[in-house]
């Protein structure tokens, strides 16, 4: 199995997930890596608590009705004249547009739950003590995330919709994948990564004071979940042979495509156009019309763009080569990335956010400095 999971350094080296007898090794005990120590203790700096109104209180009310959650710029199928002629009354119009960011967050809580699940299955195959610890750290920290999406969801819409199939399919395949370096890849590095780049995205424009704060305290676990996949990168991108690079690289890519077609394709959301009395062959043709290569391109340089925070996750861990590069730079541009450094765009909302909770967490004693560390 070592060889299937392109283990090039010891702390990512898995057993099969029944094998439990090689955690009873005694040697194991022994060697314990400290690369993941920082992530570990900090937990307690952004520990947080869905069910306590002291963090986030759900009852809060919003006006659903008469007021859009988000600009109607962010949702696409306004800007084509079909749909924005059809939905003229602007109450119909609201709807609308809460109801497409139903589909939104719907998907970030079909996306928490499989991070739950992928997390606690990596406590099963990793023999490195550290990296187990984190991964079950990360798994109370996803199950917390999966109980403040479906609190949120249920507060305002009554209940979450239906995973789309192109996403469910992505998760159905990491989670089941016996490789460890396809659920490293596919979720800790690309599916956390889309998550901070929705999660920035939304919490920029969202008008619900209870979303915004949703997603910050999400965020300020979300950048720690990020950097594990940036510390097994780091450590193993380097040492991989050119045919175990383009294995990563193929991988990579595809997972890419599959959450690019899952957020951005209209067929994603059939069953939205029919609710409104829409014919979704004829929004479909209007997409196409609009959504040009160039339009994609331009929406792209924003900085909380969705994608632009995958493409420079996989840039800056060379995962990305010239087998590769042409097909990421059709939607950002690579250099300007690669100028822009480590630094990433939902970072100093989670910066925000641990101060947040610091001061309800050590309100009777000094903190210590916020810092997101990678290692």
């Amino acid at each position: 199995m070592t060889d299937r999971n392109i283990t090039k350094d010891a702390m990512y080296d898995a057993v099969a997930p029944d094998d439990f007898e090689s955690m009873l090794e005694l040697d194991r005990y022994n060697n314990r890596s400290t690369a993941f120590d920082k992530i570990i203790s900090a937990t307690h700096d952004h520990f947080w608590d869905p069910l306590d109104k002291a963090y986030i209180d759900f009852d809060e009310p919003f006006d659903m009705e008469n007021q859009p959650l988000v600009p109607e710029e962010m949702v696409i199928a306004l800007s084509t004249d079909y749909v924005s002629n059809h939905l003229s009354d602007p109450k119909v119009r609201t709807r609308f547009i809460n109801q497409s960011v139903l589909r939104n967050f719907s998907s970030i809580l079909h996306g928490e739950q499989g991070a739950l699940n992928l997390s606690a299955s990596l406590c099963h195959v990793l023999k490195d003590q550290g990296a187990q610890e984190y991964a079950a750290n990360q798994t109370r920290e996803e199950a917390r995330h999966v109980t403040g999406f479906a609190k949120y969801i249920k507060a305002r819409w009554g209940k979450p919709v239906e995973c789309g199939p192109a996403l469910k399919t992505l998760l159905v395949e990491i989670i089941g994948s016996p490789e460890v370096y396809k659920k490293i890849i596919g979720m800790q590095m690309l599916v956390e990564g889309l998550a901070m780049g929705a999660f920035a995205t939304f919490y920029n424009n969202i008008n619900d004071p209870v979303g915004k704060k949703l997603l910050q305290l999400v965020m300020t676990d979300e950048a720690f979940h990020h950097k594990f996949g940036k510390i097994w990168a780091d450590r193993t991108v380097p040492k991989l042979s050119p045919e175990e690079h383009a294995i990563i690289e193929d991988w990579a890519a595809h997972c890419f495509q599959t959450l690019l077609f899952n957020l951005v394709s209209p067929h994603q959301q059939l069953d939205l156009y029919r609710e409104f009395g829409l014919d979704p062959d004829k929004v479909v043709e209007e997409y196409g019309k609009i959504m040009t290569d160039d339009v994609r391109r331009e929406n792209m340089k924003e900085q909380t763009n969705i994608f632009r925070v995958l493409v420079k996750t996989l840039l800056n861990a060379g995962i990305i080569t010239d087998r590769t590069k042409a097909f990421y730079a059709m939607y950002v541009d690579l250099a300007e990335l690669k100028d822009e450094g480590e630094r990433m765009v939902g970072d100093d909302i989670a910066e925000e956010g641990i101060r947040y909770l610091q001061a309800i967490n050590f309100k009777d004693r000094p903190v210590a400095a916020v810092s997101i560390a990678a290692e």
